[in-house]
């Protein structure tokens, strides 16, 4: 009796929140699509603005609409960003060269070759030879398969220029040491979070170990995608950023008692696999010239992205390649480039509009701090608490970096240190899964069955590190190479 007593109002106090919360998630995208067209309508209609012109009014109000929509999840964010791209050609908001800008530039090709040379690696089997090759040797603990967890994310970004074809690939390997060495649940979801929460950092080293957010955050400083400036810029940060990440990971999430890795498994499908095959050697040989030209751009100044369409393009030749085949294009997310195009059309159709420059002004301090340390903190804090709101990595940027850099236009801080800070707060940083793409596409079965609960619980101190990455590590790197004076 005594039980029922107790238990009962715990019942009844419970059922509405769950009632309440099942109701919110059972209309999400009604309420977000709700939520977005009321924020466009009052930034569309409010009072004239002193230093924001009409048609900054209307790509603020566009662009509000659009960041609703993708954060609620009210539609694919493919139609969202052709919706916010066509909006500002249809009310004139900016020329459709403007809007589209992006397509006729070599860093959208470098994101379809991206793709193309993640299917080659991934079908040819060549990445899952490396994957299995890796284990074989260098897994002997659970601490080792988490920092093989971020080893093999780097390794695999110098072949494959997206981190979630790299995420998965390695989520297969470590699916089957989670599988023979029968880890409870928790301790799956635990190197399921590692696998995608590693390639965060470690896509930071080079400029390929993501080839869309690391070649924008160049593009919005205006500076032309460098192999060689980019690993100058930010190979030390990502490094130690990765190692952070990685002692973080092993101090919150402890390993299990009397764990054994079982290799006989891996083993067996490495030895199946047999003998390099043609495809195979025909991926190395391409990616390894693309590698090539990819490092002596400083000689020869081809654009990255022309040199990954080339190596993609020449993986399709009979004889020479014959690796990808029609269906890969299959491979090639047509969302996520619009999505891209109107994330980075934020910015430039910003810039054109005179939104940035308003932004700065309304929401920034009237002054630039003069200690770069202040500085590197105010936009650190400014980046995160906008992306705690928004969620979307790329939106973040696309919004915040344009203002930033029109912030600091007269302050003598180089476009590009106000560029790659705000892209390692955004990019570095997430409290729930939502916050960043890479570590929502894992969430659930495929990732080891991690969730929101374990992602917050490594977000919260992730956020200290996001500081301590810009202000003791990004800051002092720069000094020391000549990026600040």
């Amino acid at each position: 009796m005594s039980a029922q007593i107790v238990t009962q109002p715990d019942t009844q106090v419970a059922a509405p929140k769950l009632k309440h919360a099942s109701l919110y998630k059972r209309f999400k995208s009604e309420i977000g699509m709700i939520v977005g067209i009321v924020l466009c309508l009052a930034i569309w209609f409010m009072p004239a603005q002193s230093g924001l012109p009409v048609t900054g009014q209307h790509c603020l109000a566009l662009s509000l609409l659009a960041v609703a929509w993708w954060a609620f999840g009210v539609v694919h964010p493919g139609y969202t960003s052709l919706i916010l791209l066509v909006g500002w050609v249809l009310t004139h908001t900016a020329d459709p060269g403007v809007v589209f800008r992006l397509w006729t530039t070599p860093l959208m090709y470098l994101v379809v070759g991206g793709y193309l040379i993640a299917a080659a690696v991934d079908g040819s089997g060549l990445g899952r030879r490396i994957a299995y090759a890796f284990t074989l040797r260098f897994v002997n603990s659970y601490t080792s398969i988490i920092a093989a967890c971020y080893v093999l994310g780097f390794i695999l970004s110098i072949m494959i220029p997206h981190p979630w074809p790299r995420s998965f690939m390695i989520m297969a390997v470590m699916a089957i040491i989670i599988k023979s060495a029968k880890l409870e649940g928790k301790y799956a979801a635990q190197i399921g979070l590692a696998v995608f929460a590693a390639s965060c950092p470690t896509s930071m080293i080079l400029l390929t170990g993501d080839s869309t957010l690391n070649v924008v955050a160049m593009n919005f400083a205006g500076v032309d995608a460098s192999w060689g400036r980019w690993i100058l810029y930010m190979g030390v940060p990502g490094i130690i950023t990765s190692l952070l990440v990685f002692l973080l990971q092993i101090k919150l999430f402890p390993a299990p008692k009397n764990f054994v890795v079982n290799k006989d498994e891996i083993r067996e499908l490495a030895r199946s696999q047999g003998p390099l095959t043609r495809n195979e050697k025909a991926v190395i040989f391409w990616v390894g010239v693309a590698i090539l030209f990819w490092m002596t751009d400083f000689l020869h100044h081809i654009h990255p992205g022309w040199i990954a369409v080339a190596a993609a393009l020449l993986m399709t030749l009979p004889g020479v390649g014959g690796v990808l085949k029609p269906s890969d294009w299959g491979k090639v997310n047509l969302g996520t480039l619009f999505f891209l195009t109107a994330a980075l059309g934020i910015g430039t159709v910003g810039g054109v509009t005179g939104m940035n420059k308003w932004l700065a002004a309304v929401i920034l301090p009237s002054h630039v701090p003069s200690n770069i340390f202040a500085f590197a903190l105010l936009i650190t804090a400014f980046a995160v608490a906008i992306h705690l709101v928004l969620g979307s990595v790329l939106a973040v940027m696309g919004i915040v970096t344009p203002a930033i850099i029109a912030y600091t236009a007269h302050s003598g801080v180089s476009p590009i240190v106000a560029s790659l800070l705000v892209y390692t707060a955004v990019n570095q940083h997430y409290l729930l899964p939502f916050h960043n793409m890479a570590i929502l596409v894992g969430e659930g079965e495929q990732g080891g069955r991690y969730g929101a609960a374990e992602v917050f619980k490594f977000g919260i101190p992730l956020t200290l590190v996001v500081f301590v990455t810009t202000i003791c590590v990004e800051i002092p790197w720069w000094k020391l190479i000549g990026l600040i004076h």
